[in-house]
Formats: C-alpha cells, sequence, structure tokens
C-alpha cells in the first residue's frame, strides 16, 4: 500500500523526492491524480511503511505538503 503527496509547486516536489532519497524511503516522482486538484502536475507516492519517517522529515524541512485522499474510493 502506498500514500501519495501532493504539491503547490514543482520545486516542492522535488525537494520532496531528494529528502526521500536521503532517508533512503521507498519513493517516486509520479503525476499528480486528475482529481487531487494539486497546483503542481507532480506528486510523490511513498511506501506505508516509510510514509511517517518522511512525512515527519518534510515538515521538519519545512516543505508544504498534502496528503491525496481518493474520493472514488
Amino acid at each position: 500500500m502506498t500514500r501519495v503527496l501532493v504539491f503547490d509547486t514543482t520545486h516542492h516536489a522535488l525537494w520532496a523526492e531528494q529528502i526521500a532519497t536521503d532517508l533512503r524511503v521507498g519513493a517516486q516522482v509520479i503525476p499528480a491524480p486528475a482529481d487531487a486538484k494539486a497546483k503542481c502536475d507532480l506528486a510523490l507516492e511513498v511506501l506505508e511503511e516509510d510514509a511517517e519517517r518522511l512525512l515527519a522529515s518534510l515538515r521538519e524541512a519545512g516543505v508544504p505538503f498534502a496528503v491525496y485522499v481518493s474520493v472514488s474510493g
């Protein structure tokens, strides 16, 4: 299972990817889901087991993000 993070800018998405890489967590850049209505076309998909550690690191670094929740199920 994975979580998808969305961002307001490409800079924020790539910053988050770099933090994920530095932490060696399972994450990859993907297109932002259309129904996420994100301002940036990039999203970051992260493995569920790594999500909380990455989210804490993103908050600590000051990276703005939102966790995407599918409305279709």
